[in-house]
């Protein structure tokens, strides 16, 4: 064929399937990932209310997964035949009875009421003393105000770890105490052991969140409580603290469930019995023997263990998220 049959009218009949098969690749470059995925962002860009829902129910199902997951892993573990190591996902039995075994075996309930003694005695001692610094220094002018508050941070920051060797030894008498005097009696295996270091851990974080609250309280209120003859501490408990209830059950409840849930000095600074202050810690390791382990009892101690902090959250779950909220707002 010679060359002008290029431009012969069947020339360009010719070329057209090469443009319908271009038509083609087009509808392929379509169904690509790549280009549904632009498609994708495109459209939540359009309307990013979609993104927000997607966003939501991704972030809400990490969430569930990880937080109850391990509660339903427990649960599968206590409803377990002892000795049962290969424990299904779904249980294939519903037998509860590892939970009433774990109070005949051991005083469990000795145990848990320990643990809750420590956490109750943090938080009165927390909130009271709190309350006054909180007062001080949200209220009141005073020199090396700022260089007090910079010590409380530093001090939250410090590692308890690094503090046990010398409390214990002047919890035993072995040492004086800033080497002027040693304790009247040795306060090792004692609630004195454990509430006083808590207390004193928990602090910054309740002076912090108190004095927000309290340096937000206008003074014309404070003002009328004194003219009516009431005395600054008066107007503390009267006036002050009760307008500031979101932030005193904030730092009330975050203490109590820091101590609750606290492992190193109310496992080492008491016995091993329940007699002896042990914490609720001591009552789920009990289940563990030098030869034996009973996993179903310990995952039903575990469950059992939870259930005050649980409660306490699903009742103050309000509170919580009010204090927080409003106290980190400038009014």
């Amino acid at each position: 064929m010679s060359i002008d049959a290029r431009n012969h009218d069947d020339a360009e009949q010719f070329d057209e399937p090469s443009g319908g098969a271009s038509d083609g690749d087009g509808d392929d470059d379509d169904d690509r990932p790549d280009s549904r995925i632009s498609r994708w962002a495109d459209d939540w860009i359009k309307h990013p209310e979609k993104a927000y829902a997607v966003m939501t129910v991704f972030l809400g199902g990490v969430l569930l997964t990880t937080s109850l997951f391990p509660l339903y892993w427990l649960f599968a573990v206590a409803m377990a035949p002892p000795g049962q190591t290969n424990i299904p996902l779904i249980p294939t039995t519903v037998d509860l009875s590892a939970f009433v075994v774990i109070f005949q075996q051991v005083p469990f309930a000795r145990f848990m009421f320990n643990s809750l003694f420590y956490a109750a005695s943090v938080t009165i001692i927390v909130l009271l003393v709190g309350s006054l610094a909180g007062y001080a220094f949200g209220r009141l002018e005073f020199r090396g105000k700022t260089p007090l508050l910079f010590s409380l941070l530093v001090l939250s920051f410090f590692p308890p770890a690094t503090l046990f060797l010398p409390l214990f030894r002047a919890f035993n008498q072995q040492v004086a105490i800033l080497g002027l005097f040693t304790l009247p009696t040795e306060v090792y295996g004692t609630p004195g052991a454990v509430v006083a270091p808590l207390s004193a851990f928990t602090m910054p974080l309740a002076i912090f969140i108190l004095t927000t609250f309290y340096s937000q309280i206008p003074d014309g209120l404070e003002e009328a409580a004194r003219v009516e003859g009431t005395t600054r501490l008066g107007a503390l408990f009267r006036v002050i603290m009760p307008l500031s209830a979101p932030g005193v059950a904030t730092a009330g409840i975050l203490t109590f469930i820091t101590t609750y849930t606290e492992f190193f000095f109310s496992y080492l600074m008491t016995g091993d019995s329940a007699a002896e202050w042990a914490p609720v810690v001591d009552g789920v390791l009990a289940f563990q023997t030098q030869y034996t382990t009973r996993y179903d009892l310990q995952a039903a101690a575990s469950l059992v263990a939870i259930v005050p902090v649980a409660i306490l959250v699903v009742v103050a779950q309000e509170k919580i998220i009010s204090g927080l909220t409003q106290g980190a707002l400038k009014e």
